[in-house]
C-alpha cells in the first residue's frame, strides 16, 4: 500500500517516536510511507530518531498532488486535514485523548484565552465516522463508550536492541546513592515535571536527572540535565538511574517506564490514564494516587532507606520488560489492522470535507458571540458602576513579504481602560520587512497616542506616529474602522482582530542583524467610558454620564 501519515511535529517527543517506529517497519514489509507535514522538514529535525531518515517526506500542499491508498490522521488537528488529501481510504491513529491537553483558561495568558473552544473541537474529532486505530486499553474502552465506534488495539513495541540491562552506562549505579530520573518537557503543565524534580528533592534523592525534550543545559535542583538527546543514547542514562519518577496527568500507553524496566530501573508514577497496560503497584513500580505528594515522597524516602525493597521493584520490572513484544512484533499487528480497515468499506472524502466545515462552523460562531458577550458585559457593568474584566492582549507580527502567519507573532498582556505602553523587540533577518499590530482582541474604543520602530542598533527612530494626522499612513484591517476619519487616532473595534499595518521598512532603515524596538501605547475601553471621559467633546451627545445607544448603534453601520 502506499501510506500516507499526518505528522504534527518531526521533533523529540513520544507521539512522534511511535509514529517512526511503525513508519520504519512499515516500509520494511514493503509499504511505501510518506510522512505529510504542514511545513518543510529539514534531516536536523528527525535525526534523533535512527529510523526517520529511511521514510518519505511530503508537505501537505504536495501531498495533495499525489493519491494515497491510506491516509492517517495521527493527532487532534489531522482528521481536519484528510479530505485535502486524495486517498482510497482513511483512518485515525489515536494515541490519547488529546482533549486532556488543554490548560485550563488563564485571562492573562493569550495562548489560553480560547481553549475551552479548542478543547469541545478537539473532542468532537473523535466522533468522525472514521476506523480508528489507538495504543491503549482505556482509549479504546473511552471512544467505544462516547462515540460506539470500537478502535482496534495495538499496543507500543520497545526496541529490545537497545534498552537492554547490560551496556553502557553514563555512571554506573552505587548502592549507597539513590539516583532517580525525571522525564519530560519542562514547560508543558500536564506532564508536571517541575513537581516531579522538587519532590525528589525533598524526599533526599542524592541524585536527581532529567532528560527532557526541552532546549535547557540546566534546572534548579537537576544534578545532570540531558536535553534533546537520540534515542539510541537515551538507555545509557536510564542504566545510570534507580527509579523514573513520572508524575504526569495524561498520558496515551508511555513509553519511558517501560524503557527503564528493560534498562535495570524501576519507577513511581500517578495512577495516570494507561498506567495499567503494564505497571503494577508494589510489584514493579508504586503507583500513586494523583497530587499525593505526601506520598510521593514517602515512598521515595522508603526506596532511598531500604535498598533491598528497591531491588525487589527492579526485578519485577525486569520480569515484565521480558515478557513485553518488542516494535516488530507491535508492527505486524499494525499492519494487520490497516490491513483490516483497507479490506472495509472506506470513508467517503465527501463526507469528510462536509463534517469538518460544519465542525468549524460553530467555533467561529462562538468565538464572535464571546467578543459580544464580553463587550455587553462590560457595558453592562460599567453602567451599573461595577468593576469589568480589564484583561487584553496586542499582537506583534513581522514578515518578509506582507504575509503574515502565526509563526511570527509575539502576544503580550495589557490592562485594559487605562493607558498601557507596550514593547516588542524583533532582530530582523531579512531587509525590507514588513510589520503589524493588533492593538486589541476586544470589541471597544482604542485611542493611539503614539507608535515608534526605533532601530537599536543604529541608535536612530524610523518610523513615529504621534500626531493624529500620523495615524493615516497606516492601514486598517479586519472588524474595526477608524471612528473619525479627519482625526485617526482612535479606532473602534467591533470585533476580536482590528489590525494595523506599519509602512514597509526599507533596507536604508535598517539592515538584517539590527534589533528593532516597536512601542504603541494605547488605551482601550468600552464605548460607555469612552464617552464619558470625552464628555467635554460631545456635549450634545453625552449627557450625565451615561452615552445614549443610538450614537453608538450608529457606529455599527
Amino acid at each position: 500500500m502506499k501510506i500516507g501519515i499526518f505528522l504534527g511535529s518531526p521533533r523529540i517527543n513520544g507521539g512522534t517516536y511511535v509514529i517512526y517506529e511503525h513508519a520504519s517497519r512499515l516500509k520494511k514489509k514493503g509499504h511505501q510511507v510518506i510522512l505529510v507535514t504542514k511545513q518543510e522538514v529539514t534531516s536536523e529535525d528527525y535525526a534523533w530518531h535512527s529510523s526517520a531518515h529511511e521514510l518519505e517526506w511530503l508537505t501537505l500542499e504536495q501531498a495533495k498532488l499525489t493519491t494515497f491508498d491510506m491516509m492517517l490522521a495521527t493527532w487532534w488537528q489531522s482528521p481536519f486535514l484528510l479530505h485535502e488529501v486524495r486517498a482510497t481510504h482513511y483512518a485515525y491513529f489515536v494515541q490519547s485523548i488529546e482533549t486532556r491537553f488543554f490548560e485550563q483558561p488563564n485571562p492573562q495568558s493569550y495562548s489560553t484565552l480560547d481553549n475551552i473552544i479548542w478543547q469541545d473541537l478537539c473532542e468532537k474529532t473523535y466522533s468522525y465516522a472514521l476506523p480508528i486505530i489507538t495504543e491503549a486499553t482505556w482509549i479504546q474502552e473511552y471512544i467505544y463508550e462516547k462515540y460506539n465506534n470500537f478502535p482496534q488495539l495495538v499496543r507500543n513495541g520497545i526496541r529490545k536492541d537497545i534498552y537492554t540491562a547490560e551496556g553502557n552506562a553514563l555512571a554506573p549505579r552505587e548502592p549507597d546513592r539513590f539516583r532517580v530520573l525525571v522525564e519530560g518537557p519542562v514547560d508543558v503543565a500536564y506532564k508536571n515535571v517541575p513537581t516531579s524534580i522538587r519532590l525528589a528533592k525533598e524526599a533526599g534523592a542524592d541524585e536527581i536527572w532529567l532528560l527532557t525534550s526541552s532546549p535547557i543545559d540546566q534546572h534548579e535542583h537537576v544534578d545532570r540535565v540531558f536535553s534533546q538527546v537520540p534515542i539510541h543514547e537515551t538507555p545509557e542514562i536510564y542504566r545510570s538511574c534507580d527509579l523514573l519518577l513520572k508524575l504526569s496527568y495524561v498520558e496515551g500507553m508511555f513509553g519511558p517506564p517501560l524503557e527503564i524496566f528493560h534498562c535495570g530501573g524501576t519507577a513511581l508514577v500517578y495512577d495516570v490514564t494507561g498506567h495499567d497496560e503494564y505497571i503494577v503497584h508494589n510489584q514493579n513500580s508504586y503507583v500513586v494516587t494523583r497530587d499525593d505528594e505526601e506520598k510521593v515522597v514517602q515512598l521515595l524516602k522508603q526506596l532511598k532507606d531500604n535498598p533491598e525493597e528497591l531491588v525487589r521493584l527492579k526485578q519485577g520490572a525486569a520480569q515484565t520488560a521480558s515478557e513485553w513484544q518488542d516494535w516488530d512484533a507491535c508492527s505486524t499487528a499494525f499492519d494487520q489492522a490497516l490491513q483490516y480497515i483497507a479490506s472495509s468499506k472506506p470513508t467517503s472524502r465527501a463526507y469528510l470535507k462536509r463534517y469538518t466545515e460544519e465542525l468549524f462552523s460553530t467555533p467561529e460562531t462562538i468565538l464572535k458571540a464571546g467578543v459580544l458577550d464580553t463587550f455587553i458585559e462590560r457595558e453592562q457593568a460599567s453602567w451599573e458602576g461595577k468593576a469589568t474584566n480589564k484583561n487584553n492582549f496586542a499582537q506583534f507580527y513581522w514578515n518578509s513579504e506582507g504575509m503574515f502567519n502565526d509563526e511570527q507573532v509575539e502576544t503580550k498582556h495589557y490592562p485594559a481602560e487605562e493607558w498601557s505602553t507596550i514593547r516588542f523587540k524583533l532582530t530582523i533577518d531579512t531587509s525590507p520587512i514588513w510589520l503589524r499590530i493588533d492593538p486589541s482582541v476586544r470589541m471597544g474604543l482604542l485611542e493611539l497616542d503614539f507608535i515608534t520602530v526605533y532601530n537599536v542598533t543604529q541608535e536612530k527612530e524610523i518610523l513615529a506616529f504621534r500626531e493624529p494626522e500620523d495615524f493615516r499612513v497606516l492601514f486598517l484591517a479586519g472588524e474595526a474602522k477608524w471612528l473619525f476619519p479627519a482625526k485617526r487616532n482612535i479606532i473602534f473595534s467591533y470585533g476580536r482582530a482590528p489590525r494595523l499595518q506599519l509602512p514597509r521598512i526599507e533596507e536604508d532603515m535598517a539592515q538584517p542583524g539590527d534589533c528593532l524596538e516597536i512601542t504603541i501605547t494605547v488605551q482601550e475601553t468600552g464605548i460607555q467610558d469612552f464617552f464619558t471621559q470625552h464628555k467635554p467633546i460631545f456635549p450634545d451627545q453625552v449627557q450625565d454620564t451615561r452615552a445614549p445607544q443610538s450614537w453608538w448603534k450608529k457606529l455599527l453601520k
